[in-house]
């Protein structure tokens, strides 16, 4: 509804709605300066309900209580990537970059999705349970692309970009992940995951990238959406962003770094220590060839977009064939996923 009104708004100003007007909205900046900032907020609020930005995130977390894939998509693929892509197309494409700064939107845009980044991280930390702790992973992750926004300037434009697909291919990653062990072996709680990496080799590794990608570190994507945000902070003079990458990182790395320490250096019920909540076989593998090929293929897609982001042969940064191919190969495994399942 506010979205509506934000919309209402507009026509009734302009007469257009359109996204590739040449007029733009800057002769109606003197004018109506007060009313272009009301029309901004509306739109931006109602897409932020959709990009789950604080406040108003709460109906993101408890989404998860989806089966994985479903959870996948929500969280990396559809659903909140819209809000954020609303948004830019709202700052670069509506109100135009040189407008919104005259406006002053743009850095509540970014102080807005810096209070984002960390309550989402620090709510991340206080979880006990695995799919829990990615929801709130991704009410911090998706508001990187807002920062980008939020930056003025070419670099902090291509790290909003890039992220949307860098976030989306590392979550649905560890999605896919977590539904594999609770699958497998009825994993639900982070305390359960003790020695699991032994039992689940390759959901594991998949994970461990998908984790280091989040926190950061290369060569996974993660590090390259990182960086160009702080280039672009540094950039445009705006060195509290990079205060804000640093400490997003630090607690990125405080809530994964344990639960990678519990799969691959903790004893479990493959020593003895215990057993599974539930464990099964599902196939030859440690579980069933359906799960693990989505899973395996996105954490690769990761790697690649990490370590060779300008190959023209890989989905990523400089690559003309990304925005069609990786979303529809995307798709095609969650629909593996789900039949899987």
């Amino acid at each position: 509804m506010v979205l509506l009104l934000g919309a209402v708004l507009l026509y009734s100003l302009t007469g257009d709605q359109s996204f590739s007007s040449e007029e733009g909205l800057g002769d109606y900046f003197n004018d109506h300066r007060g009313l272009l900032t009301l029309i901004f907020a509306l739109l931006v609020g109602g897409l932020a309900v959709k990009a789950a930005m604080v406040p108003l995130q709460g109906w993101l977390p408890r989404a998860m209580v989806a089966p994985a894939p479903v959870s996948a998509l929500l969280h990396a693929v559809a659903v909140v990537k819209a809000g954020a892509f609303g948004i830019l197309r709202v700052v670069y494409d509506l109100y135009g970059i040189e407008l919104s700064v005259e406006l002053g939107v743009i850095t509540g845009l970014a102080v807005a999705a810096s209070i984002t980044i960390i309550y989402g991280s620090l709510r991340a930390i206080a979880q006990q349970e695995l799919k829990p702790l990615l929801a709130f992973s991704t009410v911090s992750q998706v508001a990187y692309v807002i920062l980008g926004i939020g930056i003025f300037g070419p670099f902090g434009t291509v790290g909003a970009l890039a992220h949307l697909l860098h976030q989306g291919l590392m979550k649905v990653t560890l999605f896919f992940c977590a539904g594999n062990y609770a699958e497998e072996l009825g994993i639900h709680r982070i305390d359960e995951m003790d020695g699991a990496g032994k039992r689940m080799p390759l959901t594991s590794i998949a994970f461990t990238i998908g984790a280091l990608g989040m926190i950061g570190l290369p060569p996974v994507a993660g590090f390259i959406t990182k960086w160009y945000l702080g280039v672009g902070a540094i950039q445009a003079e705006m060195y509290w962003v990079v205060v804000v990458l640093v400490a997003s990182s630090t607690l990125n790395a405080i809530y994964f770094l344990p639960i990678l320490h519990r799969l691959w250096f903790r004893l479990g019920p493959s020593h003895g220590k215990g057993k599974w909540p539930e464990e099964q076989r599902l196939g030859r593998f440690e579980t069933h060839a359906w799960l693990l090929l989505p899973m395996v293929f996105t954490a690769l897609i990761s790697l690649g977009q990490g370590s060779l982001p300008g190959c023209p042969l890989a989905p990523g940064l400089g690559c003309p064939c990304s925005q069609r191919g990786v979303p529809a190969m995307m798709t095609l495994l969650l629909t593996l996923a789900l039949y899987g399942r």
